[in-house]
């Protein structure tokens, strides 16, 4: 239970779940939303004057690699799911644990717990007490796991716990060593390529496999064409899945990889300008569920290299929300569908009592201004590394304050 005063939000448009954005107060106390709408503050009550901007559920950012505290709250993020690999892997209970308690109490991690012993593939590890430390879902990490016997084991096992599987669809047969999606760019630039089926092979496979199991499945990130048509054509059969996609992959096509830019070497890599269509497309019909950040902050001795030789990843908590913006104000989605998938529906995925402004629910909220114009800086980022495609790229869209748990989180303030 929280000691600290009640905190009232007033003169804000409130993003509601019902689809509405009206002018309203929220009130909240003891860590939770307790008031909503027509509500006056109380003697004693904190209160924060949002000046006629959004208020809006703090973000969910599910599969993250990094916990960055400073990126997370400058970009509105009040809790990540933290994805099993780290150094050592989340693996085992006690690593679980630790992880679960570590942004405490400014910011809630939760983490996923490693599908196998290492994330090497084989041996399923202990999820069964990794979920009862804190894992709220299981993931393969940023491999697939290659023997269907493994991944259907895998599935059936999540599947009587009740867990999420979290998964990389990439065939991994087909994609080896690659680093570029085969075509016109990668040949241009000589770089080791796989062809874009690789994920629609991948998520053909484990979609098969999750619909023996009746178990549930996310796909972290689904980037082609072909990968949402199977997504869309099993949401339609009742299959339990869920799909993800991160900014880079409705926002560039693999034409940014020109000048062999490494910070634009991601995981899986940046596909054709038809994929990056087709998954504006999937977010615009629902068949892709949320946005995520993906954030993975690589510092130089990971991306000064020749491109085959960097390190995959970019930082993207910082530019989550702005890039997410431009496809409302391009009339893809609407805003309260922004939130949902930049909240809403990641707190279902994990089961936590957040993502949306409903009376019970924890209070993590953020005051935004969709229109707040910036540039991103790669040098004055808050993330441990500025490694950003989007270095110097105008956007709109800022978090003017962030409260946890009905508490006030203090910012850094970049320069930008």
């Amino acid at each position: 239970m929280s000691i600290h005063a009640p905190l009232t939000v007033t003169g804000g448009k409130l993003v509601l779940p019902d689809g509405r954005i009206e002018a309203g107060n929220i009130r909240c106390e003891g860590g939770f939303i307790t008031a909503i709408g027509d509500v006056s503050p109380q003697a004693g009550d904190i209160v924060h004057q949002a000046g006629g901007k959004l208020v809006t559920p703090g973000l969910v950012d599910v599969a993250v690699f990094s916990i960055d505290k400073p990126a997370f709250h400058f970009g509105g993020v009040t809790r990540a799911a933290l994805m099993p690999d780290q150094d050592p892997p989340l693996d085992v209970p006690a690593r679980v644990r630790f992880a679960a308690q570590s942004g405490k109490p400014d910011f809630w991690v939760h983490p996923l717990a490693a599908a196998t012993k290492n994330l090497e593939g084989d041996s399923l590890a202990e999820i069964a007490l990794m979920r009862d430390a804190g894992a709220r879902a299981v993931a393969t990490g940023r491999s697939w796991i290659r023997d269907s016997g493994t991944m259907l084991r895998l599935l059936q096992y999540a599947g009587m716990l009740d867990m999420v599987v979290v998964t990389h669809a990439e065939d991994s047969g087909l994609v080896g060593k690659a680093v570029a999606t085969a075509g016109e760019m990668a040949t241009r630039l000589g770089l080791p390529s796989a062809p874009a089926e690789a994920e629609a092979l991948a998520i053909a496979r484990d979609i098969a496999l999750a619909e023996l199991a009746g178990a549930k499945i996310h796909f972290r990130k689904v980037t082609t064409a072909a990968g949402v048509d199977l997504v869309r054509r099993a949401k339609d059969r009742g299959a339990k899945v869920t799909a993800g996609v991160s900014p880079a992959y409705f926002m560039l096509s693999d034409l940014a990889l020109a000048n062999f830019r490494t910070f634009a070497h991601l995981s899986p890599p940046l596909r054709s300008e038809a994929d990056r269509k087709a998954v504006i497309a999937a977010i615009a019909d629902g068949t892709i569920d949320m946005i995520g950040s993906g954030h993975d902050p690589r510092g130089p001795e990971d991306k000064r290299l020749p491109y085959a030789d960097s390190a995959p990843g970019m930082a993207g908590s910082e530019t989550l929300l702005p890039l997410t913006m431009t496809l409302v104000r391009d009339g893809v989605i609407s805003m309260n569908r922004a939130f949902d998938l930049l909240a809403g529906n990641p707190a279902k995925l994990l089961g936590v009592n957040a993502g949306c402004l409903a009376e019970g629910k924890e209070a993590d909220i953020a005051v935004i201004d969709p229109d707040r114009p910036w540039i991103v800086d790669s040098d004055e980022m808050a993330a441990a590394a500025g490694n950003t495609p989007f270095d110097k790229q105008p956007v709109q869209g800022r978090v003017l304050a962030l409260f946890k748990g009905g508490m006030a989180v203090k910012a850094k303030k970049p320069a930008f």
